[in-house]
């Protein structure tokens, strides 16, 4: 049996697994997994899905993902601290201040077993129209967000929290949303090196162990694909920014990819671009993607050695990370939640409004 399967992040349906996404995860070796509002009840009902995940792994634990970057965008609301958006907690002009926010965020996930968080974005925003992105932003120049960018990856990964810096190459200037429609960017490479790439490069200095790929037409680099699926986008990461970890596609199911292309046309795609693992929001498609994968493979659309250099590179993220999967203790969790530490931030932000969009 190969194991394709680490390639694919899938969503589940519910706040407990299937039988059928039980199978799916355990007989195809799932990379990871991606959880979103609707599989979240409290923080213990959260660890005991994350066990009964972990529970039927292959030989490492499977990545446990999830949007958490504070503001608007927080999957995970009750019970957690909410702090305010990075684009107002930026304005106090502190990255020790975003350091610990990143830190608190760490242990409150960590305690219910998620291992990866999909923050920071690196995204400028250049358009003050641009609704997707947002007070999501830490800023509305490079300076601003290269500034807090390494701050909140030391905060989540010095506590144990493996972290993603999104969406690559820059979604700050668009005003389309990639979850409906693919944004058309008319940015020059040039614009390019000396503006967007600044966060990006930061964060693999930071030594981010993700960053994500978004669905853009960003015409300078490729005038017909999106970025999610044009070889010459995943070079340009790569070249830019020196990154050698782990590249993941946003959801494969947007809007942007799914009017145009077939999940299965788009998943093959994406890998033979570039992209090491490749994002589904729902169980069926991620199916659908991993068929696609192999019949590629077979047919010889996708070189065998190329699929089982990138199992090798998530693989030994994976190995790195995390040497042993210890069930989370239910009783305990409790300790992570309204501690001394975030009630002291939060009377110190007394004022900002959890969201400023």
């Amino acid at each position: 049996m190969d194991n394709f399967g680490q390639l694919i992040f899938t969503g589940i349906s519910g706040t407990t697994l299937t039988d059928q996404e039980k199978d799916f995860i355990e007989n195809e070796k799932i990379g990871g997994v991606i959880l979103f509002d609707h599989n979240y009840e409290d923080p213990a009902q959260l660890a005991e899905l994350v066990n009964s995940i972990q529970k039927i792994r292959d030989e490492y634990p499977l990545f446990i993902a999830v949007d958490h970057e504070g503001g608007r965008v927080q999957r995970f609301k009750k019970h957690f601290t909410h702090f305010p958006s990075m684009l107002a907690l930026s304005s106090q002009q502190s990255p020790k201040l975003i350091f610990e926010v990143h830190q608190i965020m760490a242990r409150e996930l960590s305690a219910c077993g998620i291992n990866l968080c999909l923050s920071p974005c690196c995204d400028i925003l250049t358009n003050e129209s641009n609704k997707v992105i947002g007070d999501r932003s830490f800023g509305k120049s490079a300076e601003d967000v290269e500034k807090y960018i390494s701050a909140a990856i030391r905060g989540l990964q010095t506590t144990g929290l493996l972290s993603c810096a999104k969406h690559f190459p820059g979604h700050g200037e668009t005003v389309k949303d990639s979850h409906f429609d693919l944004p058309l960017l008319k940015t020059t490479v040039e614009e390019l090196r000396i503006r967007e790439m600044i966060p990006f490069i930061k964060a693999s200095k930071s030594r981010v162990e993700f960053m994500m790929m978004a669905h853009l037409l960003v015409d300078s680099i490729d005038e017909k694909l999106p970025t999610s699926l044009s070889p010459k986008a995943y070079q340009f990461l790569r070249q830019e920014t020196k990154f050698t970890k782990i590249v993941v596609t946003d959801d494969m199911e947007m809007g942007a990819l799914s009017h145009k292309f077939s999940i299965e046309e788009a998943a093959v795609m994406a890998l033979g671009a570039g992209a090491d693992m490749l994002m589904y929001k729902t169980l069926p498609s991620a199916q659908r993607a991993l068929g696609a994968i192999r019949e590629a493979v077979k047919k010889k659309h996708l070189k065998k050695e190329d699929i089982l250099d990138k199992v090798t590179r998530v693989e030994r993220s994976k190995k790195d990370h995390f040497k042993s999967y210890n069930p989370i203790y239910i009783p305990k969790i409790v300790e992570s939640f309204n501690t001394e530490e975030s009630k002291k931030i939060l009377s110190q932000l007394n004022g900002l409004s959890p969201s400023h969009s």
